[in-house]
């Protein structure tokens, strides 16, 4: 691991969750994470070793197992990805990862049993930005069994604006084209596909966490040069993942 990686690489509520281990094996387990962050798309292999690590020494750490159920998604383990998933929820109680969770189903081929997962969900609690990835991950499902009408029909959703950019509109909007492009209707995947560039270049020049951009009149949109202003399968919830370490708690 580099030296100049350091537990303050790792956001603030991470830590916070590490605060019942000692403080030694907190920094240590905060690096791995940091790790796992900064290398999960360049090399999620990579990122994916310095989760485990994180797990044999804070096992019962939420944060902890819901990197290694994103690392394990990334590399394509779907059926470790799940378990932790299931622990990670268990742990902390929060749907967060719902979306991974139906498409960690798909990954296990089990199309019919994702949508039973996404469907048990109160969608009106969840944050909007997962409850996005959710329909998502629901019309993927629906794709899988051939059902590309009720696929479209799971995009059908609030958040479909096409004429503001929010952090969840490309994705949302490429999910659109790609469903309308199984119905044949090319066009229109088309328009959607070019919502959904222009969506992420709009983006890109903001901070999205923050900010929305309005964009009427979306297929003439131009986005303008910054130098003009200035400017991550089993069946149980059983921990998964060894712990070599001792964990501490307070």
């Amino acid at each position: 691991m580099p030296d100049e990686i350091s537990a303050r690489d790792l956001n603030g509520a991470a830590r916070n969750e590490l605060k019942t281990l000692s403080k030694d094996n907190a920094e240590q387990v905060a690096r791995h994470l940091a790790m796992a962050a900064r290398l999960i798309d360049e090399d999620p292999a990579l990122a994916h070793e310095h989760a485990l690590a994180a797990s044999r020494s804070a096992g019962r750490i939420a944060v902890v197992r819901e990197t290694v159920a994103i690392t394990a998604y990334a590399v394509g383990d779907f059926a470790l990805a799940l378990r932790e998933l299931r622990t990670f929820r268990r742990i902390s109680g929060r749907d967060d990862q719902i979306a991974l969770m139906v498409d960690s189903e798909r990954g296990v081929g089990r199309p019919d049993r994702a949508l039973e997962v996404g469907r048990a969900v109160d969608r009106s609690s969840l944050p909007t930005d997962v409850r996005v990835e959710l329909a998502i991950a629901m019309s993927g499902a629906r794709l899988d069994l051939g059902e590309t009408e009720r696929a479209l029909q799971e995009l059908d959703i609030p958040e479909l604006d096409p004429d503001t950019a929010y952090p969840w509109s490309p994705g949302l909007f490429a999910a659109r084209s790609a469903v309308l492009e199984e119905l044949g209707r090319t066009d229109e995947a088309a328009q959607w596909q070019h919502r959904a560039d222009v969506a992420a270049a709009a983006l890109g020049e903001i901070d999205a966490d923050a900010e929305t951009i309005e964009v009427d009149e979306i297929d003439e949109i131009e986005i303008d040069d910054p130098a003009d202003d200035g400017t991550a399968d089993s069946t149980d919830d059983e921990e998964s993942v060894p712990e070599d370490g001792a964990e501490e708690r307070a």
